[in-house]
């Protein structure tokens, strides 16, 4: 008995406490010590329904579990005051619990961290109050970063260069190779090109004449030294890369022969009247070329052409450089003003599209433009027959539906285009004869001759027929096509 009395004495010694503690939870309570039962000698007697009573509201209470204070485990009353076999017969009284005093009560310490959580732990906390799921993969690389030592390389700071004086010229810095100046370089390429001539069977001579040609071109292009007209017709241009770029069609591929140069005036104004033919104009080309290397006088003959011909990129700034200009009467007159000798092939595309079925018959002349504006200013025309142009690119056939596809007056099928690809633009080298004819005057027409249609007509017919007499004779002299 005396072992069950001290148990219910403690146990309700406990739920004592814990209501009191309930009832004050923010002063903090101090362990309480158990003072032993006092021992009297009384009566045996049995334990009374009060007693039973008080202990048993206070043992049914729900226990509260804190992380600070040790977990008791209440024992039932009713344990507690059942007799225990072979014990006294005398009960033990309990003591009622004796309350503290607030002074009395001390606030315990809060728990001070002294170690900062691992990088695990933070890592897994974080995990836990994310709103993301991490995948395990994830989680392990996280675990393993963590625990891997980071190491902090330190970067040296930028220096800035130190600022270069304006008034000093900074050359690069040179490497160990040397680097041969212009004078040097332009001897070693005379130097390759005589050896190349030698070889060739080319006098020297004529190499280093070139190569100092060139430098003087190249020079005034810098200098700015050249002159451009109205027209857009670059004359040094035209001498120095347009002629020596066809020279070599003209006199190694064409072979190009010509007949009739004094028949074209050594100054003042006239017009040149030619047959056009080989599906590109080229005659115009060989024609332009042949008065200025054959006259004496080495004219210039400023072409007409159509508009389609400076509407087309880099071809129309190469014709106009070259002196050619757009086919009208106003531009015609201007011209014949300034004493320029212009050439007009007045079959246009018609001339050049044509068959080689249809080949050296003259298409018709248009209404007469020409004429009318050499009448106007009273100059000579001068009748050119060209023979050979019209085999450099046989058409045997078209392509309507091409050409109005591209904008173009005909899409030509020659023996190599389209078969052969690109090799098909290269021209046949047919053998080559220009004619100049007898100059016809315009200087015994009155001065309103020009609006006179059927003066205009009959001379356009003129002109025309003699071009034609003329291809004919000329076809009867050729031996062969290609010589």
């Amino acid at each position: 008995m005396a072992g069950r009395g001290t148990l219910a004495a403690g146990a309700a010694r406990a739920t004592g406490e814990r209501a009191r503690r309930r009832a004050t939870p923010l002063i903090g309570a101090d362990p309480v010590t158990a003072a032993p039962a006092a021992k009297k000698a009384t009566t045996k007697k049995k334990p009374t329904k009060s007693a039973t009573q008080k202990a048993t509201p206070a043992a049914t209470k729900k226990a509260t579990t804190t992380r600070t204070a040790a977990t008791v485990r209440p024992v039932a009353p009713e344990r507690a005051a059942a007799p225990v076999p072979g014990s006294s017969d005398r009960p033990r009284q309990v003591p009622a619990p004796v309350p503290a005093t607030p002074a009395a009560r001390k606030h315990r310490p809060a728990p001070r961290v002294t170690s900062a959580p691992s990088a695990r732990a933070t890592t897994q906390a974080g995990e836990r109050t994310g709103s993301r799921r991490v995948s395990p993969r994830e989680k392990a690389r996280r675990d393993a970063v963590a625990r891997r030592p980071h190491l902090r390389l330190a970067e040296p700071a930028p220096v800035a260069p130190p600022p270069l004086d304006p008034t000093v010229v900074h050359a690069p810095a040179r490497s160990g190779v040397p680097v041969p100046d212009a004078a040097e370089l332009v001897e070693a390429l005379v130097a390759g090109l005589r050896l190349a001539a030698q070889a060739t069977g080319v006098a020297p001579e004529d190499v280093e004449a070139r190569v100092a040609q060139v430098l003087a071109f190249l020079r005034r292009r810098l200098d700015g030294d050249y002159g451009v007209d109205d027209f857009g017709f670059d004359d040094h241009f035209t001498e120095n890369v347009f002629y020596p770029m066809l020279r070599p069609l003209y006199r190694h591929w064409f072979r190009v022969e010509v007949r009739g140069i004094e028949n074209i005036p050594a100054e003042g104004g006239a017009l040149v009247v030619a047959n056009h033919s080989g599906t590109i104009a080229m005659d115009s080309l060989m024609v332009q070329l042949a008065i200025h290397d054959e006259h004496p006088a080495h004219r210039t003959m400023r072409a007409l052409g159509a508009d389609l011909v400076f509407q087309t990129p880099f071809i129309g700034t190469i014709a106009r450089r070259s002196g050619s200009t757009l086919a009208t009467s106003e531009d015609a007159e201007r011209l014949f003003a300034r004493g320029e000798l212009v050439g007009v092939f007045p079959e246009g595309f018609k001339g050049t599209g044509k068959r080689f079925s249809e080949r050296y018959k003259l298409q018709r002349f248009g209404r007469g433009g020409f004429v009318a504006a050499a009448l106007a200013a009273g100059v000579p025309i001068v009748p050119c027959s060209v023979v050979g142009a019209e085999e450099i690119y046989p058409i045997i056939g078209s392509m309507p539906t091409l050409a109005r596809l591209f904008g173009l007056p005909y899409a030509p099928v020659t023996p190599t285009w389209p078969l052969l690809g690109p090799l098909g633009m290269v021209p046949l080298p047919s053998k080559w004869i220009i004619e100049f004819g007898a100059p016809i005057s315009t200087a015994g027409h009155e001065p309103g001759a020009a609006d006179d249609p059927m003066l205009v007509f009959d001379l356009t017919d003129q002109v025309r027929e003699t071009i034609q007499q003329t291809l004919y004779t000329l076809l009867m002299q050729r031996r062969s096509v290609f010589f």
